[in-house]
């Protein structure tokens, strides 16, 4: 597997959409592949990272993150993926068991919550009641636990 040829996918199938603050959404699983790098997370894990939001956000296929990746990769995929209708304590228990998802979706919410900021008012309270009801405690002994927490923190003292 090759991250260049992964990134460059991620950033074909990004290609127009933007984040809140207007930057460009690829960036966002460039982010999140860069702090898994920096936990020292596998490659594997890193192209997760960066494919995290296609199936959910984009035009981009199960065969095609396949054929870029492994499945372990596309499982990954899959499972921090929203479905129509999904049940959030149904989302965060099969994301606890498959420890490549857990590590994708909190090197994610980190990210996101470091740019929460940066969202309206209304926003931030959600994200807020979000992360302290499912998140705060996905991150309990895991080395994305004192992160998510202070990020937590500084997000709740600024709403």
């Amino acid at each position: 597997m090759d991250l260049s040829q992964v990134k460059e996918y991620v950033k074909e199938k990004h290609a127009g959409q933007t984040r809140k603050q207007g930057t460009p959404y690829y960036l966002h699983p460039f982010a999140v592949q860069e702090l898994l790098a920096q936990k020292g997370y596998s490659e594997d894990c890193q192209a997760a990272g960066l494919c995290h939001d296609l199936l959910e956000d984009t035009d981009a296929t199960e065969k095609e993150i396949l054929a870029l990746t492994n499945p372990q990769v596309l499982e990954a995929v899959k499972l921090v993926t929203k479905e129509k209708g999904y049940r959030m304590e149904e989302y965060i228990a099969r994301i606890a068991k498959n420890p490549m998802a857990k590590a994708v979706k909190l090197a994610d919410r980190l990210h996101n919550l470091q740019e929460a900021t940066l969202a309206s008012k209304l926003f931030q309270i959600k994200y807020e009641k979000e992360t302290l009801a499912w998140y705060l405690n996905l991150a309990k002994g895991t080395n994305f636990e004192t992160e998510i927490q202070e990020a937590y923190c500084k997000l709740k003292e600024g709403i």
